[in-house]
C-alpha cells in the first residue's frame, strides 16, 4: 500500500509558510534527497512547517533474525521524498533535518511534472505494486487503454500477468505495476 499525506492549508499556515507560494504558476514538485530510513522523518517535519509533501510507501513482510515475520511499510523510492512548493524556496528545503540535496542539475532544482506525481498517487492505491530497480534497457510500451492512458514505461514479464516499470526519471527510480496485456502497445 501507499500512503499519501495531506498538507495542511490554513489560511495562517499559508500566510505564514515560506514554502508555500503566492501563484500556483511558480508551484512545481521537486524530489529531495534525504538521509537514508529517514524519509518518514523528513515527512514530520514538512508536515509541521506546513510543505505538501508525496511519500509513497509500500507493505513488504519482512523475517526478522528471531524468525518472526512483520510486515514493515518502506518508502517506494529509498532516500526520496517528493515536495511542491515554489522553485525558488527549494534552498529552504535543506533546512530541513534529514535532508541531504534537492535533486538537478548544478545548482538549480528540477521540476518533476505534476503528471507524474498524479499519476503515482492516484493509480497506485487502485493497483499492485512494488519497488523496482531502474532500467535502462528493455523494450518501451506505452498504456493504451483505462486510467493510465498515455503513461510510457518499460514492460516487465513476470511468473503470471504482464508488469508495466514507470520511471521517475529525475531521480532514477522505478515502480513496477501490473498491467492487463490488453492494455499495453508497444512504441
Amino acid at each position: 500500500m501507499s500512503q499519501f499525506v495531506t498538507p495542511i492549508f490554513g489560511d495562517q499556515v499559508a500566510n505564514e509558510s515560506p514554502f508555500r507560494a503566492a501563484t500556483m504558476h511558480d508551484v512545481v514538485w521537486l524530489a529531495a534527497y534525504t538521509t537514508p530510513r529517514h524519509e518518514k522523518s523528513v515527512a514530520r517535519h514538512f508536515d509541521t512547517r506546513g510543505v505538501e509533501y508525496f511519500l509513497p510507501l509500500h507493505k513488504a513482510v519482512h523475517r526478522w533474525k528471531n524468525g518472526c515475520k512483520v510486515v514493515v511499510e518502506s518508502p517506494l523510492f529509498p532516500s526520496y521524498i517528493f515536495a511542491r512548493t515554489e522553485r525558488k524556496f527549494a534552498t529552504r528545503l535543506l533546512d530541513v533535518p534529514g535532508v541531504l540535496a534537492v535533486v538537478g542539475a548544478g545548482r538549480n532544482a528540477s521540476a518533476i511534472p505534476d503528471q507524474e506525481i498524479e499519476v503515482l498517487r492516484s493509480e497506485l492505491p487502485l493497483r499492485k505494486f512494488e519497488p523496482h530497480a531502474h532500467l535502462l534497457v528493455g523494450s518501451k510500451v506505452r498504456i493504451a487503454s483505462g486510467p493510465m492512458l498515455g503513461i510510457c514505461g518499460i514492460l516487465v514479464r513476470k511468473k503470471t500477468g504482464l508488469r508495466v516499470v514507470l520511471s521517475v526519471d529525475i531521480i532514477r527510480q522505478s515502480v513496477a505495476v501490473e498491467v492487463d496485456a490488453d492494455e499495453v502497445e508497444p512504441i
